[in-house]
């Protein structure tokens, strides 16, 4: 069983990039700090921030935003050079792959499975919940049945599964496509954020700012473990390695850029937002920004912050969803999955087949489950996949130390060790329900491992054991 830690040669996994099932290769540095930006502002500013606020950190998610936005600047560093290194589709399925070994990046590839459809299915939660609220403000109010999920005392949330409709049809298109949509989606929440601030920071009454820190260390440290969510966005970035001109400027750029507005961004919008409103008054809200304004009394600002926060939750849905296709396209053209979802359509240049399925598949989650469930499963997933690249560079580097680097972490090993003890400690502030529900889609993925996985992998496993990697 030894060869369940085979790795796959850097040379095999670039050469599969050139070959009839290799992806197109249409973005630069500025599309991806946009898709960056388009999967990192969305829920977590337009949703989660009121989550954490009213439940977990108070006045003090700024500090929970500063933690969790530490944390990813290790990750990012470490997504950073391997990404130019090795800029092939997968993300840290890839990476684990080449650095770890097949089992390591089974396990770290079923994960991402888990993260983006529950992120896609939160986002399109959270999307379907400032669409009712817009209607409804236009004198139409949606019946609970088509709206909430049967947990919450509806039948199905119709405007969820109806915008991933939209969302696959457009990612089946084409990547170029995507990104241009991205790109006009992210430009008007950009604006709306902004808007925002300067609206908001003349109400802001310092006197919400007391107690600062309510629920103690304890609820910063879960706030940031809760809003981590917010902060995928960059590992989004990643999957799209295969499809950039020159990933080794370009891949570094878009991860750093795009982490560094965001955080700044969050950083000020949590502050203004726990400033203007008590933080208690957001457990009465899905939609926190808008309500803000609202009870400030700019209700045609909340208006216009609402549809931009329809438009920001797009942008997080075409990113999320892009990246999961490609997770599962590149798990699929290694074997480990069924082969029919690594192929690539000769007319839209895009994996159609495992597209439609990533779609299907999230509209059962996002009209059927409740966001709580959704958005903390995706926290633990996204956690566990930093680890795993953070683990991987470290690997690399022993591995082949003479391997060009375009971009180098910083003060390895000592970043990549900060990211990944960063990263498991936010994992243990997560509810123990989480766990054991992430534990559980382990042993799930084990079993379709050692069942399917193994058994059709296309790697021989005589030429590509490594021992160093076990």
């Amino acid at each position: 069983m030894k060869n369940i830690f085979r790795t796959k040669p850097i040379e095999s996994l670039l050469a599969e990039t050139k070959g009839k099932d290799g992806l197109s290769k249409v973005l630069g540095s500025f599309e991806l700090t946009m898709l960056g930006i388009g999967a990192i502002i969305g829920t977590g500013i337009f949703v989660l921030t009121g989550i954490a606020a009213a439940n977990y950190s108070g006045p003090a998610l700024v500090i929970s935003f500063i933690i969790a936005g530490l944390a990813c600047g290790f990750a990012a560093l470490c997504y950073a050079e391997i990404a130019a290194m090795v800029p092939v589709a997968g993300s840290a399925y890839t990476y684990g792959y080449a650095a770890l070994g097949e089992f390591w990046a089974w396990i770290i590839g079923w994960d991402l499975i888990l993260e983006y459809a529950f992120a896609i299915g939160t986002v399109a939660i959270g999307w379907s919940g400032y669409f009712t609220s817009i209607v409804a403000d236009l004198g139409l109010k949606l019946p609970t049945a088509i709206t909430k999920a049967p947990f919450e005392g509806g039948l199905i949330n119709l405007p969820a599964v109806a915008i991933l409709v939209v969302i696959t049809g457009i990612l089946v298109a084409g990547v170029k496509q995507s990104a241009t949509t991205n790109n006009i989606i992210v430009a008007i929440k950009l604006a709306v954020v902004l808007l925002f601030i300067v609206l908001g920071v003349s109400h802001v009454n310092t006197a919400n700012w007391h107690p600062f820190m309510p629920y103690g260390w304890k609820g910063v440290f879960s706030g940031a473990s809760v809003i981590f969510f917010a902060y995928i966005g960059f590992d989004a970035v990643s999957t799209a390695a295969e499809e950039v001109r020159n990933p080794q400027k370009d891949l570094p750029r878009g991860i750093i850029a795009s982490l560094i507005i965001c955080t700044v961004l969050y950083i000020v919008v949590s502050a203004i937002l726990t400033g203007m409103v008590p933080y208690l008054k957001f457990k009465e809200t899905a939609a926190p920004v808008a309500f803000a304004l609202q009870q400030v009394g700019i209700n045609w600002g909340s208006a216009l912050v609402s549809v931009g926060a329809i438009c920001g939750l797009t942008s997080v849905l075409i990113v999320m969803m892009f990246g999961q296709t490609r997770i599962l396209f590149a798990m699929s053209r290694d074997g480990l999955l069924p082969r029919v979802f690594g192929h690539v359509d000769q007319r839209f240049h895009t994996p159609v087949k495992s597209t439609l399925l990533v779609g299907i598949i999230t509209m059962i989650v996002a009209g059927f489950t409740p966001i709580g469930v959704v958005s903390e499963l995706t926290n633990v997933g996204t956690l566990a996949a930093f680890i795993i690249v953070s683990a991987s560079v470290i690997v690399l580097r022993k591995k082949e130390p003479d391997r060009p680097r375009t971009f180098k972490v910083p003060f390895s090993p000592v970043t990549p060790v900060l990211s990944m003890a960063a990263c498991a400690f936010l994992i243990f502030n997560l509810q123990k329900i989480t766990l054991v529900r992430f534990a559980v889609w382990l042993v799930i993925g084990l079993v379709l491992y050692f069942v399917y996985g193994y058994k059709h992998s296309t790697v021989s496993g005589d030429n590509s054991i490594d021992e160093s990697a076990m």
